[in-house]
């Protein structure tokens, strides 16, 4: 059973540390691609399961910033609300594939998920 914790509330600010080791984990990689995608991703009771083979696409602007975000140092930050729907959405799908997971700015901007036309 998930932690309450993972059931992320748009309604308040919640910050990285409370959640678990795997959205953490997520996170730190999307920030590093910064733009680009996540292929094949598995959501396994809700959390991200990284443990297996995934493609990363990453997206290299010329002429335009393609560094880190500054604030990849930081371990504990209030979650923007992106990050927190993309977690709501997660808990909702519980044991699905994200076919692929688009990041700008080192933040979610959409998923795109396989869904049976029944």
């Amino acid at each position: 059973m998930r932690h309450p914790s993972h059931r992320p509330n748009t309604q308040s600010p919640l910050s990285v540390r409370v959640l678990s080791p795997a959205r953490k984990q997520l996170l730190e990689l999307m920030r590093s691609i910064y733009f680009g995608r996540i292929e094949s991703l598995p959501i396994r009771s809700g959390e991200p399961d990284l443990s297996g083979p995934l493609r990363i696409v990453r997206e290299i602007k010329f002429g335009a910033e393609n560094a880190l975000r500054p604030d990849l140092a930081q371990r504990d930050y209030y979650l923007k609300v992106q990050v927190v729907e993309m977690f709501a959405e997660f808990d909702r799908l519980v044991d699905h594939t994200v076919l692929s997971l688009e990041v700008k700015n080192g933040l979610p901007y959409r998923i795109l998920v396989s869904e049976s036309g029944s």
